[in-house]
C-alpha cells in the first residue's frame, strides 16, 4: 500500500501584540499566494476608549509586501482579551469572515448577560460558520476544523496542512493551557479537546494565540505536538481528573481579563463596534456584577 501523500506546508507569519499578549497570523500557500488571516487584533485603549488599526494594518502591509491574496479572515473563538479586527479587514480586503458554528451558543449566553435583545444570535455576522470536521481550502492547502470547546463554548482549531492554530487551548510548553472559567467554559471539555489536538501527528506545528512570556523571555508561539507531550506540565504524566483539579485550582486565582466586558460585546457581533447613537457617538454597555465575585488583580 502506498504511503499517504505528505501534507503541504503553509508559510506562517506570526505578529505579536505586546499590549494583549496576542499572536495574529498570516497563513499562506507558497504555490498560489492565497492566504488566511487568523485572530487579528483591533487596537483598543480602555482608558480613553480609543480604537486604532495599527495591528491590522501591519497584517495588510505584510500581505501587500508578499503579494498575497486574502482568501479568508478567521477567528478561533469570540475573544475576551482583545477586539477582533475581522470586520475592518473584511472592509479592506473583501475576504469572507468565518468562525466556529457554536458561536451561536456564545451569542445567546452573552445576549442575556448584556440584556441585548436586538443582537442576532444566528451567527449571521460572519460569512461562514465552520462545523466539526468541515473542510475548506486556502489555495492548494487542505484545511479542516477541530471543535475544541473548554476555554469557550465555540472554540475551534484550524488544521491547515501540517500546522494547527489552537489559540486558547494550548500555550507554549512552559506556559501550560488556557483557563476554563469564563461563562460557558469547562475544564473537562478542555481536557477532551486537548486529547483530540494531541492525536495529530507528532510533527504537527502548533501555533498558539497568546504568549505571556514567563520569566521575561522573548515572545514565542510555535511548538509541535511532540514538544507539548514531552514538556507541557499540564499534559505530561497527567490524567483527566488531575488536569481538571489543576486547571480549576489555578483558575480560582486568576482575575478576569481587563477587556472581557468590552471585547465580548464587539466580538459576538463579528468584530463590529456598536452603531453610533443619535449624537454620532458609539457606546459600550457594561453589566454590573454579572460575572460574580471578583478576583482583584
Amino acid at each position: 500500500m502506498p504511503s499517504p501523500a505528505p501534507l503541504r506546508q503553509p508559510r506562517v507569519k506570526g505578529f505579536f501584540d505586546p499590549r494583549t499578549f496576542s499572536v495574529q497570523y498570516v497563513v499562506s500557500d507558497p504555490a498560489t499566494g492565497q492566504c488566511a488571516i487568523i485572530d487579528p487584533v483591533l487596537d483598543f485603549d480602555e482608558k480613553s476608549g480609543s480604537v486604532a488599526t495599527a495591528n491590522a494594518d501591519a497584517l495588510l502591509a505584510y500581505v501587500a509586501q508578499e503579494r498575497l491574496a486574502v482568501a479568508w479572515i478567521l477567528d478561533t473563538h469570540p475573544h475576551a482579551d482583545h477586539f477582533s479586527a475581522a470586520q475592518y479587514l473584511r472592509e479592506k480586503t473583501g475576504a469572507p469572515t468565518a468562525i466556529g458554528a457554536q458561536v451561536v451558543e456564545v451569542q445567546r449566553l452573552w445576549q442575556a448577560i448584556y440584556h441585548w435583545p436586538e443582537l442576532k444570535t444566528d451567527g449571521s455576522q460572519w460569512h461562514r460558520l465552520f462545523a466539526e470536521g468541515e473542510r475548506f481550502r486556502i489555495g492548494t492547502l487542505d484545511a479542516h476544523i477541530l471543535f475544541s470547546p473548554g476555554h469557550t463554548l465555540a472554540s475551534i482549531t484550524y488544521v491547515i496542512g501540517d500546522a494547527a492554530f489552537v489559540h486558547d487551548t494550548l500555550f507554549m510548553p512552559d506556559s501550560g493551557t488556557a483557563r476554563a472559567d469564563f461563562p460557558g467554559g469547562s475544564a473537562g471539555l478542555l481536557w477532551d479537546s486537548l486529547q483530540e489536538i494531541l492525536a495529530l501527528p507528532e510533527e504537527t506545528r502548533l501555533f498558539t494565540g497568546h504568549d505571556y512570556q514567563p520569566g521575561g523571555r522573548a515572545p514565542l508561539w510555535e511548538s509541535t505536538i511532540g514538544d507539548q507531550k514531552a514538556r507541557n506540565g499540564h499534559i505530561a504524566g497527567i490524567d483527566r481528573e488531575a488536569f481538571i483539579a489543576l486547571r480549576e485550582a489555578r483558575d480560582r486565582t486568576l482575575p478576569m481579563p481587563k477587556l472581557i466586558l468590552h471585547a465580548l460585546q464587539v466580538n459576538i457581533a463579528g468584530g463590529r463596534l456598536p452603531e453610533p447613537e443619535s449624537n454620532g457617538q458609539r457606546y459600550l454597555k457594561f453589566p454590573i456584577g454579572a460575572l460574580g465575585d471578583v478576583r482583584w488583580g
